[in-house]
């Protein structure tokens, strides 16, 4: 484009002898265009300044196209220094792509090299325990051999008595009577012998090493500040230019943020161990054990911090129910209740190991639901969104563990689709609407205190909110979707800042007692863990 503008400026600003019939006037096809109307902007002809242009400012064709030649020729000027800025960072993108191709072949060497050692030293061990497993076998057949060779002598040694015996007799009395002696001998020398006994052999045992599947390591990923394109230079000539309107970005503006988050990162699509089909729903039990409801693979997935595969269980209920996971929350005791659709709209309370302790049920809708506990009363808080005709409404429900409802929260606020919802340390109700793009707080009776957020990507606003928190301090931490951020806010609802910016589509979370942030991203299928946010 810069070519060409080029190029016709340097045409526009030469003096052309012979007309063509590109300078023909439209109106007068046999003028010439010779003049330039400053007021309306365009070439004209003689006629056309006398029939409409005869009150306007102009000026020859060949002064107006030198003075905008110099305008096109600065913006032209300006259109090459931008492209050079972003060419520039394109070959940055090469480079930075290059240096990640070789930090994954490095990273993938070691892998190997960790696996392959792994896999020598249980080689090594395996031969050892082989070795040991024949050594003792050795001895124990050692054991038997022996007593057998013993036996076995006594045995031919008392058959040789009696055959010798045996044939004196049937030779005569004589040679019978000579014999009884030598016989009375053998017999009364094994009469007063013990018994053979049993041999005692000692067996060996193998027993495993009862500790899971060895862990090669894992592969960590340090969260960093987003880098954005760089801001094109200031131009060469300042040339005033319209201005129609400028795109708008998507995204929180990020600041000036340095610091380097600690994050670990497991899972992936799919129906095996420690893969997911769309986790949406987590909670972390005192002890540090990670559960994830796996909604599609109708199951709850169990994890330590570090990322590494503990249990499962499967969310299918008794019969021919079935139950795909919304959320999950832990209670006071340990215990875990699990809201969900599909077959079964209902409300689960499972042991950690996935036993059934109860359950109640739900009335029918179909949008998500989520669950949190008040520990302090042990009340089980669920989100329930309906539809009006046109109109969605939406409300928490208390019950109490055995299905009676207490109360509703939250309709007079005009709640559209709530979520996700939690209980801080004080009691206070903290819920997530993903529709108005707010986060309602009230207290623990359900008296409405005040909201924040707002729809947008500012700071202390949201688009779209899913999962949500709090810390001891009582900070309040948000799934921001739609800004594909995590924000944290103080306990009044103040924006206090990002925690990361950089995923996909960060969906619930929670807070571990230990400190660490446990959120999921429903677009790469994983869990993130971030330990110093």
């Amino acid at each position: 484009m810069c070519d060409r503008l080029q190029q016709q400026t340097s045409l526009s600003g030469e003096t052309k002898e012979q007309p063509q019939s590109g300078n023909s006037c439209s109106l007068h096809p046999s003028e010439v265009l010779e003049l330039y109307c400053r007021h309306c902007l365009i070439p004209i002809c003689k006629p056309c300044l006398e029939e409409a242009h005869d009150d306007h400012r102009t000026t020859t064709i060949k002064k107006a196209a030198q003075e905008r030649s110099s305008t096109v020729q600065a913006l032209i000027n300006e259109g090459r220094h931008i492209a050079e800025s972003y060419l520039s960072f394109l070959r940055s993108l090469r480079e930075e792509e290059k240096t990640l191709n070789e930090k994954k072949q490095q990273r993938d060497n070691s892998i190997i090299q960790a696996y392959n050692q792994m896999v020598q030293k249980l080689t090594e061990r395996k031969k050892h325990l082989l070795s040991e497993s024949q050594q003792s076998q050795r001895q124990n057949l050692d054991r038997i051999q022996t007593e057998r060779d013993r036996v076995l002598a006594d045995v031919n040694e008392l058959s040789a008595a009696c055959d010798r015996a045996e044939q004196k007799l049937q030779q005569g009395w004589i040679e019978f009577l000579s014999q009884q002696t030598a016989l009375t001998e053998v017999v009364g020398k094994f009469r007063g012998k013990a018994a053979p006994t049993p041999v005692q052999t000692q067996p060996a045992v193998f027993q495993p090493t009862d500790t899971p599947v060895p862990v090669l390591g894992h592969v960590t990923v340090q969260s960093l500040p987003s880098a954005p394109i760089p801001a094109a230079p200031a131009p060469i000539l300042a040339v005033p230019v319209a201005s129609y309107g400028a795109a708008r970005g998507t995204g929180h503006y990020h600041g000036n943020q340095t610091h380097q988050l600690q994050r670990m990162a497991f899972g992936g699509l799919g129906s095996e161990t420690g893969q997911f089909n769309c986790p949406c729903g987590v909670t972390v039990s005192d002890e540090g054990e990670v559960f994830v409801a796996d909604r599609w693979n109708q199951r709850i997935q169990v994890f330590t911090l570090q990322g590494t595969f503990v249990r499962q269980f499967p969310t299918v209920m008794s019969g021919e129910e079935e139950m795909d996971p919304h959320d999950v929350a832990m209670d006071g005791e340990g215990n875990l209740w699990v809201v969900g659709g599909s077959c079964a709209h209902c409300a689960v309370q499972y042991n950690k190991q996935g036993r059934v302790l109860g359950r109640f049920d739900l009335q029918y809708t179909q949008y998500n639901r989520g669950v949190a506990v008040d520990t302090r009363r042990n009340h089980i808080l669920i989100t329930q969104t309906t539809v009006d005709g046109d109109n969605l409404q939406g409300q928490v429900l208390v019950f109490r563990p055995d299905g009676t409802l207490v109360r509703t929260v939250g309709q007079q606020q005009g709640m559209k689709f709530p979520w996700y919802i939690t209980v801080d340390g004080e009691g206070n109700i903290l819920v997530s609407d993903t529709w108005n793009h707010c986060v309602y707080v009230y207290n623990e009776d359900g008296q409405f205190l005040f909201q924040f957020g707002g729809e947008g990507s500012g700071e202390g606003q949201l688009m779209c909110p899913h999962g949500i928190c709090s810390d001891r301090a009582g900070n309040i931490i948000v799934a921001d979707q739609e800004n594909r951020s995590m924000e944290m806010f103080d306990k009044t609802g103040k924006f206090l800042k990002h925690i990361t910016t950089d995923m996909t589509e960060p969906w619930a979370v929670a807070m571990a007692p230990q400190g660490h942030v446990i959120v999921t991203d429903m677009e790469e299928e994983r869990v993130s863990i971030y330990q110093n946010f």
